[in-house]
């Protein structure tokens, strides 16, 4: 067979991973395999499967023996960088995503990826220049724009925030990505209500999501009155440069020490009461499950 691509049972594996049937797509692909067992295509759409079923090793085995026989597989680099992100394998995910873009450049996925990370650890600036090419290549993704909003707050820059905001839910097509950076990007700007709206939409659209759930109930527990009192200095905080905020403290444990460590014991209690009474609102007396 030359192009294992014309073969259907690949062509229906491909149908059956849309449909999210992950284990049909996998029996097709492992059928595929047993009729081409040295191409690079099979190893690479196995390797996929079992990534979308977040069986990280067996997706690292097949996408090994993808690049093995081929070794610029287009589809093994996307499914390495994939493993490599959401296993919070930062250095080998950068790595990996290097030697996809030398191979793929015109993959917006990688410079979405490369945003997140830089985001995590406190670079915004390099976070906007990797989506604005993400963005160059594919200007109507309503997640690129919705991670752009987010590091627009972080920036600090609120008013472009709900500039692409509004864009993101433009394009938005009820994607739970979408609301839960949007969701995020509402926070930075200190509007909790409206982040309430957001992860509400993200949790509903994605139950089973436990970072949704984690957040959706972060976002109840800032709309509660005795939280809101502590996070109300926040709205100053967010205008003012970071010298500006330092000198603040400084002045504020020399000349009202006693009252910072009360507030700051106020609010850790605050935190544990709110986050109480989120739980039971949600829960009821009785443990987590959404």
């Amino acid at each position: 067979m030359e192009n294992v691509h014309d073969n259907v049972a690949y062509t229906k594996a491909q149908q059956l991973i849309e449909w999210r049937r992950y284990k049909e797509a996998l029996k097709e692909a492992e059928q595929l395999l047993s009729e081409e067992p040295e191409n690079p295509d099979v190893f690479a759409l196995i390797s996929q499967i079992h990534l979308l079923m977040d069986e990280y090793d067996k997706a690292l085995y097949w996408s090994n023996q993808a690049l093995t026989r081929e070794p610029e597989h287009e589809l093994a680099w996307f499914v390495r960088v994939g493993i490599f992100y959401d296993t919070n394998q930062d250095r080998k995910c950068k790595e990996a995503i290097q030697e996809a873009l030398r191979i793929d450049p015109y993959e917006p996925h990688y410079y979405f990826l490369q945003a997140h990370l830089y985001n995590k650890v406190d670079r915004p600036n390099n976070a906007k220049t990797a989506l604005s090419q993400a963005l160059e290549l594919r200007p109507e993704s309503p997640v690129y724009l919705a991670l752009l909003s987010y590091t627009e707050a972080l920036l600090k820059n609120y008013e472009d925030s709900a500039g692409v905001e509004k864009l993101a839910l433009k394009y938005n097509t009820e994607l739970p990505q979408v609301f839960l950076y949007l969701g995020w990007a509402a926070g930075e700007r200190g509007e909790y209500k409206l982040k309430e709206t957001y992860m509400r939409n993200a949790v509903r659209l994605n139950p089973d999501s436990k970072v949704y759930q984690e957040e959706f109930l972060e976002a109840l527990q800032h709309n509660e009155v005795l939280f809101k009192v502590f996070l109300w200095p926040g709205k100053f905080v967010r205008k003012m440069k970071t010298w500006q905020i330092l000198l603040t403290w400084v002045v504020a444990v020399l000349l009202f020490k006693p009252l910072l460590i009360l507030f700051l014991v106020l609010y850790v209690l605050s935190h544990w009461v709110t986050k109480a009474i989120v739980h039971v609102k949600v829960f009821g007396w009785r443990r987590r499950g959404i």
